[in-house]
């Protein structure tokens, strides 16, 4: 590796073979993004008719009806949760976490639940979650019946959540009959479900009434960006909550389209999406780089991607007291990735590779998701060609001791 800043600050760099992970970064940004990042620091510019021209192209990309960009796809669930509680009304935007008397229930499939979900949380919302784990047992049941998320839906129900995988159950299009039925939004994360890049439209197609996607990961915009596409009520709301509102009331102008000022009865308080912020640079970096991930041949991409995986494979193969196999590319998971498995009576652990790699310079990061079973992964995609022999070297070296 060439020297880096982070080299000169006396902090070790990381060799990324695990994915787009934020603690090590996310991913690298684009050319393109960097570019626009770099003009748009050349001059001032009001936010809200920026956020309304990227609001456009968003709209543009997934085929809803707007668009916001916004601090990472965490910050996109917990003002799309904002947007859900508190519609139109400013006086409930102003009290936000606080929901007392106002309803602020948000029913999700337990399957769903994850550490993530804690940006639903943010915004005041409760989380009721119906269902069980009976598929992942055996049994023959599904995870969660739709009958149980239309139990769950009542008048204190603002929203339904969906966590956007392959895997999940019940499928969104039946999750969002239901919904509508009911007369409640779905709000689904999909921060990690590109590519492929049709996955930009395809949950809007399936009726989501909001889709939140990380900019720093496929899309490789800045780290600290994400998407929020969907209705335009619901996107109305969300710029109320989001943007600068220190404004006079006889000088307070805002884009009509993007915040609707001449349907509100004074100026929005700052809001709760007041500390998660989006500077000129990052909204046009992430615009630049979503035109270029729109641009890209997903194959294209995925293929050079597999064979980045298969070479580690190879390097990989044979080396006593590991079992090595390729995983993913294909329906359920785009990225192929390499599994590996320590056996047992092998000279080390999975856990001691892992841990041996990351204490490094260099370091080295691995998936470490399959550590209980032993095992742990190597994800090609923002790992450079260059870089690979030196990671199953140092593979090879921790598991020979």
């Amino acid at each position: 590796m060439s020297e880096t800043i982070y080299d000169e600050w006396g902090v070790p760099p990381v060799i990324n073979a695990t994915g787009t992970k934020t603690r090590i970064g996310g991913t690298l940004i684009r050319e393109e993004s960097l570019e626009a990042m770099n003009r748009a620091a050349e001059a001032f510019v009001r936010i809200s008719d920026l956020q309304q021209a990227a609001s456009e192209r968003i709209a543009d990309a997934t085929g809803a009806e707007a668009g916001y960009v916004t601090d990472g796809a965490s910050s996109a669930l917990t003002l799309a949760a904002a947007a859900c509680i508190a519609g139109d009304d400013l006086g409930t935007m102003a009290r936000l976490p606080d929901t007392e008397g106002v309803a602020d229930e948000i029913v999700m499939p337990r399957s769903h639940r994850n550490g993530y979900d804690h940006a639903l949380r943010l915004a005041g919302a409760e989380i009721t979650d119906v269902g069980g784990s009976d598929y992942d047992l055996g049994t023959g049941s599904e995870n969660t019946e739709l009958w149980e998320i239309a139990d769950a839906i009542g008048e204190d129900t603002v929203a339904v959540a969906y966590m956007a995988k392959p895997f999940t159950r019940p499928p969104l299009p039946e999750v969002v009959d239901l919904a509508n039925e009911e007369g409640v939004p779905v709000i689904v994360d999909a921060a990690a479900e590109l590519p492929p890049t049709r996955n930009l439209s395809r949950f809007i197609e399936e009726g989501a009434d909001l889709v939140a996607f990380s900019g720093g990961k496929a899309i490789r915009g800045p780290q600290s960006s994400g998407i929020l596409a969907g209705r335009g009520d619901l996107i109305r709301s969300v710029a109320r909550q989001h943007l600068d509102m220190h404004a006079a009331g006889p000088a307070y102008d805002p884009p009509e389209e993007l915040v609707g000022a001449d349907d509100l009865p004074g100026v929005p308080r700052q809001g709760i999406g007041r500390s998660m912020k989006v500077g000129k640079e990052e909204i046009a970096g992430l615009i630049a780089a979503l035109e270029a991930f729109q641009a890209e041949d997903d194959e294209a991409v995925l293929g050079e991607w597999h064979d980045r995986a298969q070479r580690v494979a190879d390097g990989l193969a044979g080396i006593a007291g590991l079992s090595v196999e390729l995983a993913g590319g294909e329906k359920t998971e785009a990225v192929t990735t390499v599994v590996a498995t320590v056996e047992e009576g092998a000279p080390t652990t999975a856990a001691d590779v892992v841990a041996g790699l990351r204490g490094e310079n260099p370091r080295i990061f691995v998936g470490a998701d399959d550590l209980h079973d032993g095992g742990f992964t190597v994800n090609p995609r923002c790992l450079a060609d260059d870089e690979v022999e030196t990671v199953v070297d140092r593979i090879v070296a921790r598991l020979e001791g």
